[in-house]
């Protein structure tokens, strides 16, 4: 599995936590949007899009279920987020290959 592009759009509200959203291509046939990057305690996250559930909790939609994939996604969301947020280039960009 290899994500194939990243698109971040950052967000400006001086009251919330929420930094930007981020949208994903996985292997060029698979898109995940609506990844929020998160300002937290301890640094910048990402959290997986959700749904507010029937009794008022939150359910991710989709999420990866092992850490390395969970890792995968950071490092190709987090970067693109610090190049739009540092005003270095436009986002949707293809990640580099390694």
């Amino acid at each position: 599995m290899k994500i194939t592009s990243v698109n971040v759009r950052k967000i400006e509200k001086e009251d919330s936590r929420m930094r930007g959203i981020a949208s994903i291509l996985i292997d060029d046939c698979f898109a995940v949007h609506d990844i929020r990057i998160i300002e937290g305690d301890k640094g910048i996250f990402i959290a997986m899009p959700s749904r507010k559930t029937a009794t008022g909790g939150y359910r991710d939609i989709a999420h990866p279920v092992t850490p390395e994939a969970r890792k995968m996604f950071e490092d190709a969301i987090l970067p693109e987020y610090e190049k739009v947020e540092s005003g270095i280039t436009e986002s949707n960009e293809e990640p580099q290959e390694e």
